[in-house]
């Protein structure tokens, strides 16, 4: 579990996504990524949405976001339940991560190539520990990942502020929200494990 201790997370994440707004402010954006994004990327859709807080340099969000996709795609196919995945950027190379991500759900925004790209992602970080952009388009290339270039700038402060709202100060952690009186927070893979099959549990209760 990834911590930040001496400095607010909020502070930590502000910085770790306004470097990577100023390092790319003069690059070149093909015309067709110019469009600006208001909000985050998510699958499936309806009344109940978990929100997955995770840096890709963390291995226990690995391991829960490994263990958790057959849990993830049981959730999906029931068609009552949304989950966004925000990057969180304790690591310094994250929001370069966070980036690829975007342009890659941009490319395929299905559940299978979802999952998929973020199982690529945290092998680079965690196995191949790539920390520069050239080395990660590299990877993703050789992984023949897509992706499709878009103003990513528009979606960091959307993360900021999902990352602010629910005081995030470790990965991984998951937000469950069953209404909007009634949102609950699991921190660490066994607490998310649990709560996500609380969750599907609820689901099998509840009449469509």
């Amino acid at each position: 579990m990834l911590e930040i201790k001496k400095l607010p997370l909020l502070v930590v994440s502000v910085l770790g996504y306004l470097a990577i707004l100023l390092a790319f402010s003069g690059s070149v954006m093909p015309a067709y990524g110019q469009d600006s994004v208001r909000v985050i990327p998510s699958l499936g859709k309806g009344p109940y949405e978990v929100m997955m807080f995770a840096d890709y340099f963390c291995p226990p969000c690995r391991m829960i976001d490994s263990k958790a996709e057959p849990l993830f795609k049981a959730l999906l196919a029931t068609g009552r339940v949304r989950i966004t995945f925000v990057d969180v950027p304790f690591s310094r190379a994250t929001p370069t991560y966070a980036k690829y991500y975007l342009y890659a759900v941009n490319a395929n925004s299905d559940a299978e190539s979802v999952l998929h790209v973020r199982k690529v992602l945290f092998d680079a970080a965690q196995v191949n520990r790539i920390q520069t952009e050239d080395a990660l388009v590299a990877h993703l290339k050789d992984r023949k990942v897509l992706w499709k270039a878009m103003n990513e700038k528009s979606i960091f402060p959307f993360l900021n502020a999902m990352i602010k709202e629910h005081k995030v100060d470790s990965t991984p952690t998951c937000v469950i929200k069953y209404s909007t009186k009634d949102v609950k927070q699991f921190v660490g893979s066994d607490e998310i494990w649990n709560g996500l099959m609380k969750l599907k549990a609820h689901l099998a209760t509840v009449k469509k």
